[in-house]
């Protein structure tokens, strides 16, 4: 699992180079979204360039995301306790190669 972790953690670190944020992203959310940890390994969630803010539903007790137009669920290990989500929506990080990185819950109203 550690070795698991370690090359996401990788691939995620060189990705950078070759994504870019979304064309209407806000650049003064960057240090936000680059202090988003894992929480097993406590490695980058990537970085902006790869959350984004989604649509999320709460099914059976789990919640989705829909990215990329499909709704997809996001393991529990994954979501980060975070209170601070200044986007307004909840934010998943993903890659198509490995899937969901990490997911913050949108702000309670």
């Amino acid at each position: 699992m550690h070795r698991f972790a370690c090359l996401i953690a990788l691939a995620c670190l060189a990705r950078p180079a070759l994504a870019a944020p979304p064309p209407d992203a806000d650049p003064m959310l960057a240090p936000w979204f680059n202090s988003l940890r894992q929480p097993w390994t406590n490695a980058l969630c990537c970085s902006v360039a790869d959350c984004r803010p989604v649509q999320s539903r709460l099914t059976d007790g789990h919640y989705e995301a829909l990215i990329e137009g499909e709704w997809r669920q996001v393991p529990d290990r994954l979501i980060l306790n975070r209170s601070d989500n200044p986007t307004g929506r909840a934010v998943a990080c993903w890659t198509p190669r490995v899937g969901i990185l990490c997911f913050v819950r949108a702000p309670e109203s």
